[in-house]
C-alpha cells in the first residue's frame, strides 16, 4: 500500500514519458529554442544542479520527503476510509497545497517593501499550481502503486517549472560576435530575428497543445498497473 515495493521500474518509465509529454512546448522551448540540448547531453544540467543545497533540495530532498509524505503515508490511510477513490484523488492534495502556504511568510520576511496583496496573491498561485500537481500525482500513485513514479515526475516538475502561457519565444542572446556593424547589416539582422521568434513562439504553443491532447489521450493508458492501490473510475 505504500508504493515502496516493488519498485516499478515500467511504471516509472512510463510516468516519465506521459509527464514529458505534457511538457512537450517547454522541452521544445528549452532543447531547440535555447540549443540545451547538448549540455542535456553531456550531464552538465545535472551536474550544475546537484552541485548546491538548493538544488538537493529541489530535486532531491523535497521530492522524496514530500512524496513519502503526501503521497505513500497519507493516501493509503484515505483509501482506507469509506470515502470514494476519486474523492481522495482531489482531497489529499489539498493537504499538499497548503503545507506550501508559508511561502507567503517568507516572501514577505525576504521582500519587507512589497505589499502584502502581491505577496497572498503570489501564494494563491502557488497554492493552486501544487495542489493541480497533487492530484495528479496522487492519480499517479494510487493507478501505478509506485512512490518512485511519483518522486521522479516531482522532480521532473520542479526542474521544468511552470509552462509558459503566453508570451513570444526567444533564443538565448549568444554573448559575443561583431561589434560594430552597418545599419542596413542590423535592420537585417533584426528583421531576421523577429521571423525566427514568429516561429518558435508558433512551434512552441503548437508543442504546447499537442501535449496537452496527447496527454489527455494517454493518461490512463500510461498509468494502467497491475500494482496499482485501487481502481479509479
Amino acid at each position: 500500500m505504500l508504493g515502496w515495493y516493488p519498485i516499478g521500474t515500467i511504471e516509472v518509465a512510463k510516468s516519465l514519458i506521459l509527464t514529458a509529454i505534457l511538457f512537450a512546448g517547454p522541452i521544445f522551448e528549452m532543447a531547440v529554442v535555447e540549443g540545451r540540448w547538448k549540455d542535456w547531453v553531456q550531464g552538465q544540467p545535472l551536474h550544475e544542479s546537484l552541485s548546491s543545497w538548493i538544488g538537493w533540495r529541489n530535486y532531491v530532498a523535497g521530492p522524496v520527503t514530500e512524496e513519502i509524505l503526501f503521497r505513500s503515508l497519507l493516501v493509503p490511510l484515505h483509501l482506507l476510509t469509506p470515502l470514494p477513490n476519486a474523492h481522495v484523488v482531489f482531497l489529499t492534495p489539498l493537504y499538499f497545497g497548503i503545507a506550501h502556504i508559508h511561502h507567503c511568510y517568507e516572501f514577505v520576511l525576504t521582500h519587507p517593501h512589497t505589499p502584502w496583496a502581491p505577496s497572498i496573491i503570489r501564494s494563491l498561485i502557488q497554492f493552486a499550481f501544487t495542489t493541480v500537481f497533487g492530484w495528479y500525482a496522487t492519480f499517479v500513485f494510487i493507478r501505478t502503486g509506485s512512490l518512485l513514479a511519483v518522486i521522479l515526475i516531482h522532480t521532473f516538475c520542479n526542474w521544468a517549472g511552470l509552462p509558459r502561457l503566453w508570451g513570444r519565444v526567444e533564443p538565448r542572446v549568444a554573448i559575443g560576435g561583431p561589434m560594430v556593424r552597418g545599419k542596413e547589416d542590423s535592420r537585417s539582422e533584426l528583421g531576421k530575428e523577429q521571423s525566427n521568434s514568429l516561429v518558435w513562439t508558433l512551434a512552441y504553443y503548437a508543442f504546447l497543445v499537442m501535449g496537452a491532447v496527447g496527454f489527455q489521450q494517454c493518461l490512463r493508458k500510461l498509468t494502467l498497473s497491475p500494482g496499482a492501490l485501487a481502481k479509479i473510475e
